[in-house]
């Protein structure tokens, strides 16, 4: 079996978005090699000044966006109806196809603040498809205990581990993904198959990792190379989120919050939003 070794490794950046919320970010919307992820957006506070304002209500076109909270609270109201409040440990994924309009709103749990957004990608023959929108809590994400204080949780997808298959309960994206949480001790191993025909990136959110003898750090996000497995060893306590996904070999065109294949389509969903027919 071939195992993935380190590619390259990405520092995230601050930076803001909705009304002022402060975030991390990484994004990949011009690399092909980030497909079919497009962007990752951190929510890391113990301030309700970082994030008060949170996101009023806005628009998408041809994404997918992943909310995973591992501290706090989010809130979802779109323009289908649909409601929800994530908690501790929960996901919400919703996928925009022809229009969206939602809003989100971050809330602390215990002083806390902790989640995390992703942007996955639409291949062109899904963007115009209807919205839609199933929210996750905590006691239905797959968990497994690899040892003691070593903790796998798969979101969704698949993913095998010693031989075990782990389902997370998100099997509905646009293309097939697994999205995992890995929460270990200093010392802990996490060997597991990954599809060789995904490509796969890990975001570490704390701690160190160590891949073939080359190091992550927190706020780092990691590209992973070509192979069958994924063999890695926490330095300190560490928590990490597995991404891997069928890359979309389509252009990307990214006009804020709408994402399609050409300039044209972007220009189209400008004039749709404004004459209120986006999500039409």
């Amino acid at each position: 079996m071939a195992i993935r070794g380190i590619q390259s490794i990405q520092r995230s950046h601050p930076s803001s978005d909705g009304d002022g919320v402060k975030i991390q970010r990484v994004h990949g919307f011009d690399n092909a090699a980030f497909s079919p992820f497009l962007m990752i957006d951190e929510l890391k506070s113990d301030q309700a000044a970082d994030y008060i304002g949170g996101f009023p209500p806005h628009p998408h076109r041809g994404i997918e966006t992943l909310t995973y909270m591992l501290k706090g609270h989010f809130q979802h109201q779109d323009h289908l109806g649909n409601t929800g409040e994530l908690k501790d440990g929960g996901a919400q994924w919703m996928s925009a196809g022809r229009g969206v309009i939602h809003s989100e709103m971050p809330m602390m749990s215990d002083g806390q603040l902790h989640g995390f957004q992703i942007w996955i990608n639409l291949p062109a023959s899904k963007k115009m498809l209807p919205a839609q929108y199933h929210d996750f809590q905590s006691e239905v994400i797959a968990e497994k205990q690899l040892g003691e204080n070593n903790l796998i949780r798969v979101i969704a997808g698949d993913l095998t581990i010693d031989g075990d298959t782990i389902t997370g309960p998100l099997q509905e994206t646009g293309v097939p993904t697994t999205i995992a949480d890995w929460r270990a001790a200093a010392g802990s191993h996490l060997n597991s198959c990954l599809n060789p025909d995904f490509q796969a990136m890990l975001y570490v959110y704390q701690g160190a990792i160590e891949i073939e003898g080359k190091q992550a750090v927190a706020g780092e996000l990691v590209m992973l190379e070509a192979g069958e497995g994924l063999a890695m060893t926490a330095l300190e306590d560490t928590g990490l989120l597995l991404l891997s996904g069928m890359p979309i070999h389509e252009t990307v065109v990214h006009y804020g919050p709408f994402v399609m294949n050409t300039m044209d389509e972007i220009e189209q969903a400008i004039r749709d939003y404004q004459a209120g027919t986006l999500t039409d």
